[in-house]
């Protein structure tokens, strides 16, 4: 079972309907220490400023759980702002420490047009090809609703570009990955890119 996070900040409803076209069982989790069945996967997603949002994740009781989770070596994808707040912290509106299991800082994406709103390239890491299988989705146009990203990291899988600025996109850390796009918005590609990061953090098991 997948269990999505509903804190309060993310956007449940695509990824739900994503799941459902998937045909892979979700269940949408509003409290951490609900009675549920086991979960292969947790997914975060993320919508707002991080320092709300993060404010929020930590108020519901969500950050302790999701370091247990991490700690006892479960997967956990993060989507758009879900991805930045498995990060070491971001500098959005001051400066808020994030979950840190990503290792890199979020930060203002200094390109044009800002916010960076619609469709862009993913161009995946060949040095990480191990990490995960990109070549059904090399030069993927992706949907993208963001103002801060991470410029670097070492758990990069992926880099998108907008205008001469370039940042991560993707990211891969053992069990952790994250998304700075919305694969749930991405059309048939983005599904099928969703389903692959899935499949690859649960050892590539179908439930």
């Amino acid at each position: 079972m997948i269990g999505v996070i509903d804190y309060g900040a993310g956007n449940i409803g695509n990824v739900m309907r994503a799941l459902a076209a998937l045909k892979m069982p979700a269940e949408v989790l509003k409290k951490p220490k609900d009675e549920r069945k086991p979960l292969s996967l947790l997914i975060l997603p993320g919508v707002g400023s991080f320092p709300a949002a993060y404010h929020h994740l930590k108020e519901a009781g969500w950050t302790d759980f999701l370091k247990e989770y991490r700690d006892g070596g479960g997967a956990i994808l993060g989507i758009c702002l879900g991805m930045q707040m498995l990060c070491k912290g971001s500098f959005e509106e001051g400066y808020t420490p994030g979950l840190g299991f990503i290792p890199g800082e979020v930060v203002r994406l200094e390109a044009k047009p800002w916010p960076h709103i619609g469709w862009n390239e993913l161009r995946w890491r060949k040095d990480r090809a191990a990490e995960f299988d990109a070549k059904p989705f090399e030069g993927a146009d992706v949907y993208f609703v963001h103002g801060y990203c991470l410029l670097e990291s070492q758990a990069c899988i992926a880099t998108t570009k907008l205008g001469e600025k370039s940042f991560v996109s993707a990211v891969k850390w053992g069990l952790i990955m994250g998304f700075q796009f919305h694969p749930e918005r991405s059309g048939k590609l983005g599904l099928a890119l969703f389903k692959s990061a899935i499949l690859s953090l649960r050892g590539g098991k179908g439930k």
